[in-house]
Formats: structure tokens, sequence, C-alpha cells
């Protein structure tokens, strides 16, 4: 083992969610610790990870493809193809010329169990389905980006009808909440100034069984620990949350909150997915209404009067008419939104919605490209009302790089002739001018 220590390579490529980036970075720590060296040249490398999404098929293609690439690169290196698409198409990968191990999303972890150039035995105790029940062990002590994610909850137990995740990631479970505010405390004082709360459904995150602590509960925690020594030095943002955690019987515990956090970025992403209650029903996704979430957006105003909105939506669902579109362009005209990612739906094999009539490709293209459209132009119009405001705090990429994101999660790029700067610190800058839907900032005198 000794020998190995001193003389393995590792190069770690990462498709898909923030979840899965964590993971990465959790093995790539496990590596580091016996001693590896990760290399950006996968022709270096003795060990390869490709660790998977499964979310599209293109994103399952994707996988695939750099696998096989790299086993035709490197024939040497031992691949390790793991993640939500090696549990969607094992066989795909299993028949690629260097792939040493095809492991499941739930069984990733088995990765940081040994040395990677010894590891035979991939198994776990229980196999999938008992692996699928317990929360996994990553941890993290540092991220290679500026802005670190901590996985606070793996899995769903929704059961979207388009969504193949619980089929990949299993059910839901949840983190302990000493466990995450340890993990926050170490990435703050590794010199992080921004992390991410992530989990697969924030909805679904429970400190205990039947105790009532669910996300919010976690987010209070948190603040309550950290913010006397951290407030206005660091920050918390949130990843995707289910429009149930900020309308209806979870509204009101939201909105508190939100308001009292000191250390949260005046900003939300929300898991919108449609506009029109009969492309949510047959999606099997949690009832909202587009009215409620306004209201829950103007309430949130009242204590952020400027604040970033992002969703998700995904169009041309099966069966998804003239009408349900425009009901969802509606909903988005409506909103004050400031960035979306937009997706045409995708066929995910075992999943109901795969069962439905669906639509054409060319028509569902069509869906996506009109919310596109509209939303690019929210996009350009909070741009300009960025550029009113005296300043904003931004963190960016690294001591010396240029491009980061301030509080409402606008990408910015520092003006020529200022930095570098020191560690991952917030930078206060004020806005000068717009270049190619990114705020060119400066220091603020």
């Amino acid at each position: 083992m000794q020998e190995l220590k001193q003389n393995f390579k590792f190069y770690a490529i990462t498709y898909g969610c923030r979840v899965n980036q964590y993971e990465t970075q959790s093995i790539r720590e496990w590596w580091l610790s016996l001693g590896g060296e990760e290399t950006e040249d996968p022709c270096e490398a003795d060990v390869i990870l490709v660790d998977s999404c499964a979310v599209t098929a293109e994103a399952v293609a994707d996988a695939r493809q750099m696998a096989r690439k790299l086993g035709r690169l490197n024939p040497k290196a031992r691949i390790f193809a793991a993640g939500c698409a090696a549990s969607a198409a094992p066989q795909d990968f299993a028949a690629l010329e260097g792939v040493a191990a095809v492991i499941p999303q739930v069984q990733k972890f088995v990765l940081l169990q040994g040395h990677p150039l010894e590891m035979r035995d991939f198994s776990t105790a229980g196999g999938e389905e008992g692996a699928a029940r317990v929360f996994a062990p990553f941890r993290i002590s540092a991220f290679k980006r500026a802005r670190p994610v901590i996985k606070v909850q793996d899995g769903c137990s929704q059961g979207c009808a388009y969504c193949i995740i619980p089929l990949t990631r299993g059910p839901s479970r949840s983190r302990p909440v000493d466990d995450i505010v340890a993990e926050a405390q170490r990435l703050l004082e590794s010199g992080h100034r921004e992390i991410l709360l992530s989990g697969v459904n924030l909805r679904q995150f429970h400190a205990g069984s039947g105790d009532g602590k669910n996300f919010w509960a976690l987010l209070r925690r948190l603040d309550a620990e950290l913010a006397p020594r951290w407030a206005g030095r660091a920050r918390f943002r949130l990843s995707s949350l289910d429009p149930a955690q900020v309308t209806g019987a979870m509204g009101t515990e939201c909105l508190e909150t939100l308001e009292a956090c000191r250390m949260l970025c005046p900003q939300l992403h929300l898991s919108l997915q449609s506009g029109s209650p009969t492309v949510l029903a047959r999606m099997g996704r949690s009832p909202y209404s587009p009215e409620s979430i306004a209201e829950a957006v103007a309430k949130m105003r009242a204590f952020w009067p400027v604040m970033g909105l992002g969703a998700d939506i995904l169009m041309g669902f099966p069966g998804e008419s003239e009408e349900e579109t425009e009901e969802t362009l509606a909903m988005l005209r409506a909103l004050p939104m400031t960035y979306a990612h937009v997706f045409p739906y995708s066929e995910r094999p075992g999943t109901r919605a795969a069962s439905m009539p669906q639509l054409p490709k060319k028509v569902r293209q069509e869906h996506a490209a009109r919310v596109r459209e509209l939303i690019a132009r929210k996009k350009t119009a909070f741009l300009r009302e960025q550029l009113a405001l005296p300043s904003m705090l931004a963190a960016f990429d690294s001591a010396d790089a240029r491009h980061g994101n301030n509080e409402f999660f606008v990408d910015c790029r520092m003006e020529e002739g200022f930095g570098p700067f020191p560690g991952h610190e917030l930078i206060k800058v004020e806005p000068l001018r717009i270049d190619r839907n990114m705020l060119i900032v400066r220091p603020a005198r």
C-alpha cells in the first residue's frame, strides 16, 4: 500500500447537479489523503472517475461518450463509472474499454473505503436497496471552486412522473444537523465565504423522525450558530426549492426564516417546472398555483426589495397544449424572474411519463425556446436595474479570478486593472456597465 500511496495520479470529471459536485469532491479528498495526486491531463492518470448524471438522455450520452473517449486516450487507467447514469444504464458503461467498475449512485460511497488501485469488491452491505436507506458518509473540508456545496439531503420520495432520480438515488434521507453545522464551520475556517446548501429535494429534509425539524429549522440553526462570527463576512445560498416550501403550510415559516437569517443571500431558485395546473397534475408535482407563488414572492420583496429569482422550467411535457404553454408563460411574465434553467422534456426509461403519448421533439424545443426568449428579456431588465445599485458584494472564483457572482446571483466581471484579491473574501463592488449578460464591476470607493 505504501508504494501505491506514493505513485498514483487521478483525474475526475463530474456531470450534472451540485450534489454530484459535492460527492466528487469528497472522493477527491479521500484519494488525496491516500497520497494521490490530481492531474488535469487524463492521459497521465492511473485512475479516472466519471461521475455521471441521468436527468436527461443527453446527460447519459455525454457521460458514456466521455468514458469511451477516456478509455481510448488512456487504456492503462482504471475508470470508475459512477453516479446516476451508471444506475440508469449500467450495461452501456460496462461494455466500454477501460471501465474497471460501474458503481450505482447509491453505492458511490464505496470509493471512500479503499485504495482505488487495489479495490476489487464494490459491493455494499445490503446491496443497492440497503445503501439507498442510509445517508452516505460523504464529507468535505475544501472545494475546488469559490462556492462550495454542502449536501444536506439525498434521494426523493415524491416520484414525479418525468423524473428518474428516485430510481437512481433512492428514497429521501437526511443528514444529521450536527454534521452539517460542523462542515459549514470547516469550510468557513478554510477560507470559503459563500456556501450553497444543496439536496435532491430540500422539502423532504427532516432532522429526525417526526420531530418537525424541517429545512427551515436547519437554516435557522446554521444562522444562529454561525452568524455571530460570520454575518457580513460570509453567506449562504440555497439550491432549488420545491414551491410547496414557500407557499401553503410551510409558507409562513419560510418567510419568517428568510427574513430573520443574517447570512442568507437575497436570492431563491424554485423548481416550478410549469405554470399550468393541468400539466402539474400530470407531472405528479406538489400542487401550487401561480397566484400563491406571486403572493409569496411579493411578501419576500417586503424585506428583500432587490432579490434574484430563478426557476427550473420543463417544457413540452406529454400532452402540453398551446393553452397550457401560455399558462406557463403568463406565470413567468407576472413573476420578477431574473434567470431560469429551461429544458425541453426528455423521456426517461422507467418513469410514468415515458409511457404517455409524446409531443414531437420539435414542438418540445419550440415551447422551451419561447420560455427562454421571455426569460432573456427579464434577465436583461434585471441587469439594467442592477446598474442603479450603489454597491453589492461579489464572490470571485479564486484569489486572482475576474469572474464571480453578487448576492443576487448575477454574473460579475472585475474591470481590467483591479485585483488580485485575498482568498475568497466577499468584495464590495460597484456596477459600471453591462457586457454580454454580465455586470462589469470595480471595487467600491
